[in-house]
């Protein structure tokens, strides 16, 4: 795939899925190797958290990337005031504090820069956790489209030579040696408007905006008040997510009749945009989760080097 950067900046806000906090994101091209990143503009001398895996914090229902901060500061070691008049001078040394900047829900917005072929990209946000738009790709797409692209330099393509797998129980994601780029995802729920689903998406072949943007987040309509008691999905609603329960679907209609899928593959592109590139490879997922996504992320990356 030809690498980008963005032709102009863009700025989108809205809730965040999880924390339920109102955020404004705003993407501004990056020099070529400058690769992917997030700015939290909100805090304290503006700290960067880059998009690659090493920087995966939590993958629980979202995947959410952690930048430590280490400051020093100096510290006045001396004596109490009062014994300050025949005290020696006083000792004052360096100590080193440390925090962290966190963003959460990071996937659809980097997998709509991947999809696109943006490979250097500052994002600067002003809260903890990217806007969640529509709960799909598609509005973070045709910002990109708005602003166009140029083109950057195309870094060389790491080609996948051996088979590379994660698995847990009979979920798995696995790497395949192929001549393209291709992504294929199935799952199954034993609700019946879901069900057993695949999709497979080659970027040769189809447009990631046609093809997987649009797909929304979705969400099972029995496992809302458990999430909720959890702390998670306060900003989710009827406008941002599918929602299904055993009678089918409580905010149709789909924009594709396997729109769960879809954004399955959706959110792997995103996960595994985490390595900078994407390798030349076949990638294969099954009932897999943003753990197992970044599992493999990890595995790929010690093998890119």
């Amino acid at each position: 795939m030809a690498k980008y950067t963005l032709g102009g900046i863009f700025e989108r806000a809205g809730v965040g899925l999880h924390s339920g906090i109102v955020t404004k994101v705003r993407v501004l091209p990056a020099s070529a190797g400058e690769g992917r990143y997030f700015v939290r503009v909100d805090l304290p001398e503006s700290p960067i958290i880059p998009a690659r895996v090493e920087a995966v914090h939590e993958t629980r229902l979202s995947t959410e990337l952690r930048s430590l901060i280490t400051r020093d500061s100096e510290v006045d070691n001396s004596v109490s005031k009062a014994a300050e008049s025949t005290a020696k001078p006083a000792n004052v040394f360096a100590a080193s504090t440390q925090s962290e900047a966190r963003v959460r829900t990071v996937e659809h917005l980097l997998a709509a820069l991947a999809g696109s072929g943006v490979n250097d990209a500052r994002i600067e946000i002003d809260g903890p956790e990217v806007p969640l738009l529509d709960g799909s790709a598609k509005l973070w797409v045709e910002a990109i489209q708005e602003v166009g692209l140029e083109a950057s330099v195309t870094p060389s393509a790491f080609v996948l030579e051996k088979p590379v797998w994660v698995y847990q129980g009979d979920a798995f994601v696995a790497a395949l040696p192929a001549p393209t780029l291709r992504f294929t995802y199935g799952i199954d729920f034993d609700l019946p408007a879901i069900g057993n689903q695949w999709h497979s998406f080659s970027p040769e072949q189809e447009t990631f905006a046609d093809a997987i943007a649009p797909a929304r987040t979705f969400g099972l309509a029995h496992q809302i008040e458990h999430l909720r008691q959890a702390g998670l999905i306060k900003g989710g609603s009827l406008d941002n997510a599918l929602v299904c329960g055993d009678s089918g679907w409580l905010n149709p209609p789909l924009r594709f009749s396997n729109e769960p899928v879809r954004h399955k593959l959706l959110d792997l592109v995103g996960d595994l945009s985490l390595l900078g590139t994407f390798p030349v490879a076949h990638f294969l997922a099954y009932k897999a989760s943003h753990h197992l996504h970044i599992q493999l992320a990890q595995e790929l990356a010690r093998q890119m080097g």
